[in-house]
């Protein structure tokens, strides 16, 4: 070919080896590159050089675990990623997508929901424990098997915690049984172990295979050794009740967990006794959320008494230092993402009904939104979107950078969880009632008490004829109105 016979490139009045030439050129962005193709035959094959467009493919993110090699043209892989990302956003921004509900009928009340790229897990007051992968088509939930006393009659306890990361799910019921699964293993589960008491905290690491759980004064930490089998690695006293409790993700060795207990934060390693990270006595944390070195909670001060308002505080995790306090509302914060936000960025939501984006460089609010008519329940952000979620039950999609709403669904219940990525949302709305009104038959609990899941699907391989809702199937051509596609589509009859 060619290129093959392409020793010395040209440049300007000196001849330059090809690999020197390239490496001239790994200096330039794609414009540069295809103002360059148009110089000469040889430049041409030189800026279209494979290596230089893989590096760019692999700059922007895209492809990261392909190599060199697997493709035979990087230029269109490129093209093709871009292409894609810029329809997922357009599909994003206009709502245009393919909505599922996830419901288990028999399940009675759902109790508590968490996702992990695509695959929910859901608890409910019937004791079950479902899973869905919303990543197929088929959307069938497996039910895992819990370990229960067989001599024990009478209805299961409910479940108040679920939680599942790439490799495990883990449920705590009513009772204080936890039971963990692999989730790729099947449906009986692999540990189980018991509280005395009811469990008030549950924790999974976004990887590997450490679970927490909090149960009256208690802290325990469960792994697996070396061999497979699974045991306590510590357990820690804590003087006051545990209300939230995060496992810090990417920690190498024995796993480390920070609980907040009313008004102490504490930091939990398997070494020694449990550090406290930040305690002021009569200002309870309000919410908590852990990264790999940082840790974000929300305090609650008596602003009106001592003019301090509430505020987020974040603490470096290796130096137990306090590195910045943001925020500055008469509301409490009522719950804060900072594991899943860009670097430098933490989103948080507050009982003022506003959705806060903090840059903890300069300790600055770099909007606030305003649109829930009750607290807000969860928020979840990226480099360019907001999604938030209300006690009132209804889910906002932000543009961030132009402090916009783009769209909003609503539904009965408050929205307990959010999770997204970049082609598919999952939203649960979870009942405040456990017990409603003639749940003693299961029959009698009508659907609308029983909380619900939704998944969003943006990308457009996945907007077959089939993934649209029935009603919204409508060929005509509208010519008036306008249409939602997740919405109700209103056809037009052109007579």
């Amino acid at each position: 070919s060619f290129q093959n016979e392409i020793n010395e490139v040209p440049f300007f009045d000196v001849q330059l080896p090809y690999e020197l030439a390239l490496k001239i050129f790994q200096y330039l962005g794609k414009t540069e590159l295809g103002r360059c193709a148009q110089v000469s035959r040889t430049w041409k094959v030189l800026a279209e050089d494979q290596v230089l467009w893989y590096r760019l493919c692999q700059e922007e993110g895209f492809l990261l675990d392909l190599s060199i090699s697997d493709h035979s043209c990087w230029k269109l892989a490129l093209k093709n990623c871009r292409a894609r990302e810029h329809t997922l956003k357009y599909n994003w921004k206009n709502r245009i997508g393919a909505v599922s509900q996830l419901r288990y009928e028999l399940g009675k009340v759902l109790c508590d929901v968490h996702s992990c790229e695509g695959v929910v897990i859901a608890g409910y007051s019937s004791g079950e424990v479902r899973l869905w992968d919303t990543r197929s088509w088929d959307y069938t939930a497996p039910s895992l098997e819990a370990l229960h006393d067989p001599g024990h009659a009478g209805p299961r306890p409910h479940v108040c915690f679920v939680r599942i990361n790439s490799s495990l799910a883990v449920a705590a019921h009513e009772d204080g049984t936890i039971s963990i699964w692999n989730v790729l293993l099947g449906q009986e589960p692999i540990h189980h172990y018991q509280h005395n008491q009811r469990v008030q905290a549950l924790a999974l690491g976004a990887e590997g295979a450490a679970v927490a759980t909090a149960s009256g004064f208690e802290v325990r930490v469960e792994s697996p050794s070396d061999r497979g089998f699974w045991q306590t690695t510590a357990t820690f006293d804590i003087q006051k009740l545990v209300n939230f409790l995060n496992l810090v993700p990417d920690v190498v060795g024995s796993p480390v967990a920070v609980a907040a207990a009313e008004d102490i934060v504490y930091l939990l390693q398997a070494e020694g006794p449990a550090k406290i990270l930040h305690s002021v006595y009569g200002q309870p944390v309000t919410c908590l959320d852990v990264s790999a070195c940082e840790a974000a909670f929300g305090i609650k001060t008596f602003g009106w008494l001592l003019n301090e308002p509430n505020q987020i505080l974040l603490y470096n995790l290796e130096t137990n230092q306090c590195l910045t306090k943001v925020g500055n509302s008469i509301g409490d914060f009522t719950c804060v993402n900072l594991h899943a936000s860009p670097p430098h960025m933490l989103v948080a939501g507050n009982k003022d009904r506003r959705v806060r984006v903090f840059d903890v460089r300069s300790g600055e609010a770099v909007c606030s939104l305003y649109a829930h008519q009750l607290e807000v329940s969860a928020v979840q952000m990226d480099d360019w979107k907001v999604v938030s979620g209300g006690e009132e039950g209804l889910l906002c999609v932000w543009d961030q950078r132009m402090g916009t709403k783009l769209w909003e669904m609503h539904a009965r219940h408050p929205v307990r969880h959010v999770w997204f990525n970049s082609h598919s949302l999952i939203t649960a709305h979870i009942p405040e009632d456990r017990n409603p009104r003639g749940s003693d038959d299961d029959l009698a609990v009508h659907r609308k008490y029983r909380g619900i899941i939704y998944s969003y699907e943006f990308s457009g391989e996945q907007l077959a004829g089939d993934s649209v809702l029935p009603i919204c199937r409508s060929s005509y051509a509208e010519l008036t109105g306008y249409n939602y596609n997740i919405g109700l589509a209103m056809p037009y009859d052109s007579i």
